[in-house]
């Protein structure tokens, strides 16, 4: 009897050790094999208290189940947690320079202010050509509304990695005119090949007050303009002038606040983007109101998503121009030409695929130099107010197009306009030994056929003879050396080469 009280007494005194000091208990139960019960309840013996603590923990523990502490200890107390730090690394809030957020004093010099204390900021080396690597440093507006009287240019060029975001910026009264409020130019310094690398714009309101224009970036590479509204510009809502990749996503871009039928339409002025460089992208923007809606004078640059209404056509509007004659090298694609047309000078690598021209909007050939070269205009709808138009025109009031290779016109879906393409085929049937196929109302270009099939099929047990006679004027001429009753398929095109 000795010896098992002595091999039991140790889990067996506690337990009763806790229930002879207490008044109450509470019952917790466990996932496992063995459902183990704690009581604890109120004692007078500190010494008692102790063991408890280091009972209940040997308790808690899984892992010590199998094999409790040999002795008891109370477990030590959380350590309490560091207050938080609300200064975030490499981001300047523009109120802690005394910017007004109100937007009722003048905040330009506080913007400028962050501006520098971010351009001279700690380096996480050097990107393109010495510039600069800040680390992915934040100008936070922190959703204020700020009031400036010139632009906010950076001190110094060769710096990125940094973004400016989160609020509204508003020309005051007395800024500068033809002036841009967000302008990333190199005044000072030529002795870098980019100005800026990976600088980010992103969730701002802009609005010129009609006194300039609202964002340049000069000669910068890697540039991000990301959910903008820019407004009330006189010049360009964005500007790009050379540089390299400048991707400008999910804006809005009007110099009249507006959602089409202003009675002001007429007198819409402006140009909503400026791409004067290569290699840029456009994705997901609406031009809502400007002369024209985006003016493109560089090289390989590409429009995705782009819904123009702007200012209509028939008001003397444009919604895209393409401005770089004989170097185009253009993909417009996935976009809404709503009541604007696309204007190309001298097409060279041009791709118009899979968009929407509502309201007898369309697409104008410009001759400056007489050449078309590598042109597709393919898969996109066409809607018009049967009053005639034509899905794609020739303007050809400097010169006629004289160079016309590699083009293709074809598969475009047509209503209430004229299908216009660069293949053509019409089916006749009769008796004669001449038959007349004229394509001037389908083909593009006056007076070009190269390529000409057809198929004779001769009723009755004669076997004639018979030829192409003439394609000129975009009319063909089959005769028959004998009058027969035939149906006759010929096909045209005017867009391959021998």
């Amino acid at each position: 009897m000795q010896t098992t009280m002595a091999r039991i007494s140790p889990l067996w005194f506690m337990l009763l050790l806790m229930m002879a000091y207490s008044s109450s208990y509470v019952t917790h139960a466990y996932k496992g094999k063995l459902p183990l019960r704690i009581i604890s309840g109120a004692t007078h013996h500190h010494e008692a208290m102790l063991q408890l603590n280091a009972f209940k923990v040997s308790f808690t523990k899984h892992d010590s189940i199998a094999s409790p502490p040999s002795s008891f200890s109370p477990s030590p107390s959380p350590s309490p947690m560091p207050p938080k730090d609300l200064k975030k690394p490499h981001e300047y809030l523009v109120t802690s320079y005394g910017a007004d957020p109100t937007g009722n004093s003048d905040s330009t010099e506080a913007l400028l202010a962050a501006i520098a204390d971010a351009a001279k900021g700690p380096s996480k080396g050097f990107l393109m050509n010495d510039i600069i690597d800040l680390g992915g440093a934040q100008i936070n507006l922190e959703g204020g509304n700020y009031l400036i009287s010139k632009p906010l240019q950076f001190p110094v060029a060769g710096v990125g990695n940094l973004m400016i975001h989160g609020g509204s910026i508003r020309a005051s009264n007395t800024f500068p005119p033809n002036k841009n409020l967000i302008d990333l130019s190199n005044y000072g310094s030529t002795s870098h090949s980019y100005n800026y690398e990976y600088i980010t714009l992103k969730d701002l309101f802009l609005d010129s007050n009609f006194k300039g224009g609202g964002i340049s970036i000069t000669n910068s590479l890697r540039i991000n303009i990301d959910n903008c509204y820019i407004t009330h510009f006189t010049t360009n809502g964005i500007l790009v002038q050379s540089g390299h990749e400048t991707y400008i996503r999910n804006c809005f871009i009007g110099q009249h606040i507006t959602a089409g039928g202003d009675k002001n339409e007429r007198k819409f002025s402006g140009i909503g983007i400026s791409l004067q460089g290569n290699d840029n992208a456009i994705t997901d923007v609406v031009i809502f109101s400007a002369a024209i809606g985006i003016m493109i004078t560089g090289q390989a640059n590409i429009i995705s998503g782009v819904h123009c209404y702007n200012k209509a056509s028939g008001f003397g509007g444009t919604g895209i121009y393409l401005k770089l004659p004989g170097l185009t090298q253009t993909r417009i694609v996935n976009s809404y030409m709503d009541y604007t047309n696309i204007v190309a000078e001298d097409p060279v690598q041009l791709h118009i695929s899979s968009s929407f021209f509502l309201g007898d909007a369309k697409i104008v050939l410009k001759s400056i130099k007489g050449v078309v070269n590598g042109l597709n205009i393919v898969d996109n709808m066409f809607s018009g107010s049967n009053h005639g138009v034509e899905i794609v025109k020739l303007d050809t009031s400097i010169t006629p197009f004289n160079q016309i290779e590699q083009v293709f016109v074809a598969r475009n879906v047509v209503n209430g306009m004229n299908l216009k393409a660069t293949s053509a085929m019409i089916s006749m049937h009769g008796n004669g030994t001449s038959w007349i196929a004229d394509f001037n109302k389908i083909l593009i270009f006056p007076n070009l056929i190269r390529n000409v099939q057809y198929s004779l099929s001769a009723s009755g047990n004669t076997f004639p003879n018979h030829a192409l006679r003439n394609v000129s004027h975009n009319i063909v001429v089959i005769e028959t050396n004998e009058i027969v009753t035939a149906n006759i398929y010929v096909k045209v095109d005017q867009g391959i080469t021998s």
